[in-house]
């Protein structure tokens, strides 16, 4: 995996949302925030989160969309429970994927940072594919952008959000040297 100028990494596939614009000029991308996303809610394999991101999600197929429709969101990455990472939105864009949220005294985390979403709930547990995907994006994230701080949603819209969840395991994902110093565990 290598990060384009254009902001598209190369190795993984790709679905383009059209749910992202420009962030703000002159921004410098350096926090990087994690969710966890399944529709309908703890089903997993399915194609409907990348149909949300997408805007192409029929919300009169399950009872849970109807409360989707008109939503438009998106992620710059979903990490499937196989380790399969899909990207949606060019790292050089801003996704709609924090919506209200804050990090150490700035507003609007969309503007300056990217987002992750692993297939999953707070409530189960993520994948040993998932954590290894993971890693590597964000290795490869972290020698292209100035990343200093990784986060879970929860972080920047506390009572708001809860992902990614009781059942991310952050020590474990932080374990590894060049992430380290990223996250506080005590958080």
């Amino acid at each position: 995996m290598k990060v384009g100028t254009n902001g598209w990494l190369s190795g993984m596939r790709r679905l383009v949302s059209s749910n992202c614009d420009s962030r703000p000029s002159g921004t410098r991308i350096n926090l990087l925030v994690v969710h966890n996303i399944s529709l309908p809610p703890g089903e997993f394999g399915g194609q409907a989160v990348a149909q949300l991101f997408t805007n192409t999600l029929d919300t009169d197929t399950h009872p849970y969309y109807a409360q989707l429709k008109g939503v438009r969101v998106s992620a710059h990455f979903l990490i499937q429970r196989t380790g399969e990472i899909v990207q949606f939105v060019s790292c050089n864009k801003r996704a709609w994927h924090a919506g209200a949220s804050e990090w150490q005294g700035r507003a609007a985390c969309n503007n300056f940072s990217m987002g992750v979403e692993l297939e999953g709930t707070d409530f189960l547990p993520f994948s040993d594919q998932q954590y290894a995907a993971l890693t590597r994006l964000t290795r490869v994230l972290k020698r292209a952008y100035p990343i200093r701080d990784i986060v879970g949603h929860s972080d920047i819209a506390p009572g708001r959000k809860s992902d990614p969840g009781p059942k991310f395991d952050w020590p474990r994902y932080l374990a590894k040297d060049c992430l380290k110093a990223s996250r506080k565990l005590d958080m």
